[in-house]
């Protein structure tokens, strides 16, 4: 199994759309190394830390899963689309979406500098300087120990 923390912003999409909706599609990434670990890392049921980024206050929200492997990312080639990319085909689709999962949302956010401070995360990619992908691996140790923050009120 892998871990991973995946970045959106709350007006687009929040922890609380996906504990609606159950199940959501991850599309639109147009980074490619944020595309290769979507694409070749994660597998169904690898763990995911739901992170609210541009937020007040930025941090994870809460604990989602993988529900669907990669698959070509259907607005790629959509005209018209803020997603699309004239260079997509059904052939060679470039750009991949998984679905994610609903698992828990904490009780609280647990804010990015909280995860700074906090005691075996110094080297979650997430609190580096400069660290700006969408889509970011973390170790177990890592993600259990957010989620342990996390379920604390």
């Amino acid at each position: 199994m892998n871990y991973w923390l995946m970045k959106c912003e709350p007006s687009a999409y929040s922890i609380d759309d996906l504990e609606r909706d159950g199940t959501t599609s991850w599309e639109g990434v147009r980074n490619f190394q944020a595309r290769n670990y979507l694409r070749d890392g994660m597998r169904e049921g690898d763990k995911v830390l739901f992170y609210a980024s541009n937020a007040d206050p930025s941090g994870v929200t809460g604990i989602a899963e993988i529900a669907r492997e990669a698959y070509p990312d259907k607005f790629a080639t959509k005209k018209g689309h803020a997603y699309y990319d004239e260079k997509a085909t059904a052939e060679n689709p470039i750009w991949y979406m998984v679905d994610i999962r609903f698992v828990e949302k904490f009780p609280r956010i647990v804010p990015l500098d909280e995860l700074k401070e906090t005691p075996g995360l110094e080297e979650m990619v997430v609190i580096r300087k400069g660290s700006r992908l969408s889509i970011q691996p973390v170790t177990k140790r890592e993600f259990d120990l957010v989620a342990k923050v996390g379920k604390r009120r």
